[in-house]
């Protein structure tokens, strides 16, 4: 009896389903000798016409190696969590002035980090709670080493100003080992060397000295009031609970870092329907801890068979880490708080799909398509024919799939013309959708008028796909929202839905969103193009030069607020060729 893993293939070969078992025969045998399995696993184990079996040395590696196939092969019947490659922290950086920022990304030596915060929201406020308290510069270092006169941030008190000399580098240090006491949850250490600073400062008379550091603490004490969960001790734990409602299953994790709770967020799995909570929350603790860092402690709320997990995780980590479920006293208090969290969620989600659905339905009916689900929706962006862009959003089962949104850059069309762009961006989506790269959607969402209705009918035709209803979305009088004119393939007159109709509310949604999106990629390439051809018109200032001149300065804006002295000053720009530039930039 050998542990393993093993893949359900359907007759395509592509992968139903993978599990691991400590008795591969025994575990792959039970899928066809049980009776009482449930619709969506005989279901599954109808379509199998394969199964590859790979044997491992050890259950920890089964695991391992399941949760690897997992995250690359996503099976169609295997619970999915959404993968989240890199969790925030808040960074201390390694220069003589410190600076505190939101930070993602793989760490850097030098660099001290605090975290992970569960999410962006939670982090940046913790950043501006200590920049409230201790006035740590937060700029980058190009916006520090040009300024010649404090920034707003100082006239708030934000700001010490080192970037101009108004405070030393020894008070500066003061303020930021304060900053890393706070960040690892020794907030009593905090207070008691504030508190002595004060006296100190007050006993020697430098009174405008002890109002400040007053002011430090009591700005410390509002930040401790902002903390509605915190332990007696320093310690880190995560806590993860699951919770159900109407069917529907959501994940709550928490963090507590340094006795300090960072904040929360909800997660909701894919392909759980009918699945038992025990499992779901076995597998999203499977999935996101193989990927990312792990604490000493994860509490949770379900009773499950984790010693092969607690191993591989303990192994990983470099550290004993311990999955509990039965706890008491404040432990127990965050498992309860989670537990509502997850609840609320859930709540939410229902009301949202409540409206969602809604919407929907009236849309099905006024298209007449019952099973309408699935929504695709164009849009095309540019300034005056420049760096077109074109965007595809997705709506389905509910909601707006923005993992499944695609850009398109636009090439070798006239500049300006919509319609060429429109159909360039139609054929690269739906030729892909051909060879079996993505779904076909029940409804194509155009955003434009009657003249781009009948280029995305031509391309469908051209496809063979012309049996996928059309709409055009116009923008009406005044292009105020509540006054578009519905295009619809194989419709005379368009269609004007009242301002409250809820299908019309859908309908703007997605198309805001396609906008949204659509400029947002305009923008970045605009400004890619634009930032590398202004450089580009300077003779002498070649890839390198450029690049170098970028970095130093932190974008064209900062190099064009540099003087020739200062752009002198970067590698391989003689004074000559900064004034050339100066000259070129002003």
């Amino acid at each position: 009896m050998l542990p393993g893993v093993y893949r359900m293939l359907d007759q395509q070969e592509k992968v139903l389903y993978v599990g691991k078992a400590g008795q591969l025969k025994k575990r792959v045998a039970s899928y066809f000798n049980k009776t009482n399995i449930s619709p969506r696993i005989r279901l599954m184990v109808s379509q199998i016409a394969s199964i590859e079996v790979t044997v491992t040395r050890s259950e920890a590696e089964a695991l391992l190696l399941e949760n690897n196939l997992i995250k690359k092969l996503k099976p169609r019947y295997n619970i999915l969590f959404r993968d989240d490659k890199s969790y925030p922290h808040i960074v201390l950086t390694g220069h003589t002035f410190p600076r505190l920022a939101y930070y993602r990304g793989a760490m850097i030596k030098g660099h001290q980090y605090f975290g992970p915060y569960p999410n962006s929201g939670a982090a940046k406020e913790s950043i501006r709670l200590l920049q409230k308290v201790f006035n740590i510069r937060t700029c980058e270092d190009s916006t520090l080493t040009n300024r010649s006169r404090p920034c707003l941030l100082h006239q708030i008190h934000r700001c010490t100003a080192p970037c101009v000399g108004l405070i030393s580098e020894q008070q500066y240090s003061i303020d930021v080992r304060n900053a890393q006491l706070l960040l690892q949850g020794k907030q009593d250490e905090v207070e008691s060397l504030l508190r002595q600073d004060m006296e100190r400062a007050a006993g020697d008379r430098h009174y405008e000295q002890a109002a400040a550091l007053r002011d430090q603490l009591k700005a410390l004490h509002t930040v401790q009031q902002k903390q509605f969960m915190e332990s007696g001790r320093a310690m880190d734990a995560d806590i993860a609970v699951i919770a159900e409602f109407k069917g529907v299953l959501c994940v709550n994790l928490g963090m507590v870092r340094g006795g300090r709770h960072l904040g929360d967020r909800s997660i909701f799995p894919q392909n759980a329907e009918g699945q038992e909570p025990d499992e779901v929350l076995l597998a999203f603790l499977a999935q996101h801890y193989l990927e990312h860092s792990v604490p000493a402690l994860v509490l949770i709320n379900k009773p499950l068979a984790v010693g092969t997990l607690e191993e591989l995780l303990t192994e990983q980590a470099g550290h004993k880490v311990q999955i509990r479920h039965s706890v008491t006293g404040e432990r127990r208090q965050w498992l309860s708080m989670a537990l509502k969290n997850a609840l609320l969620a859930l709540h939410q989600k229902a009301g949202q799909a409540a409206g969602q659905l809604a919407r929907l339905e009236r849309l099905r009916e006024i298209m007449a398509l019952p099973q309408l689900s699935r929504i695709e929706c164009f849009d095309v962006s540019h300034t005056m024919g420049e760096a077109t862009v074109a965007s595809c959003v997705v709506y389905d089962n509910l909601a707006i799939r923005t993992p499944e949104y695609r850009r398109y850059n636009i090439t070798d069309v006239t500049g300006g013309d919509d319609y060429a762009a429109m159909r360039q961006a139609l054929l690269r989506r739906y030729k892909k959708v051909q060879v079996g790269e993505g779904r076909l959607p029940d409804l194509i969402l155009i955003d434009g008028g009657l003249g781009h209705l009948g280029v995305a009918c031509q391309v469908l035709e051209q496809l063979g796909m012309a049996e996928i209803p059309l709409m055009a979305v116009a923008k009406g009088v005044e292009r105020k929202p509540g006054l578009e004119q519905l295009f619809i393939s194989q419709h005379k007159k368009p269609l004007q839905l009242l301002p409250d109709n809820p299908a019309l509310h859908l309908i703007q949604e997605v198309r805001d969103e396609a906008h949204r999106f659509a400029i947002g990629g305009h923008r970045a390439r605009r400004g890619k193009a634009r930032t590398a051809s202004v450089l580009e018109e300077v003779d002498g200032v070649g890839e390198k030069r450029r690049r170098n001149l970028l970095a130093r300065f932190g974008g064209l804006q900062g190099v064009h607020e540099a003087s020739v002295e200062e752009l002198a000053q970067v590698s391989g720009v003689s004074l000559a060729l900064a004034e050339k530039i100066y000259k070129q930039l002003h």
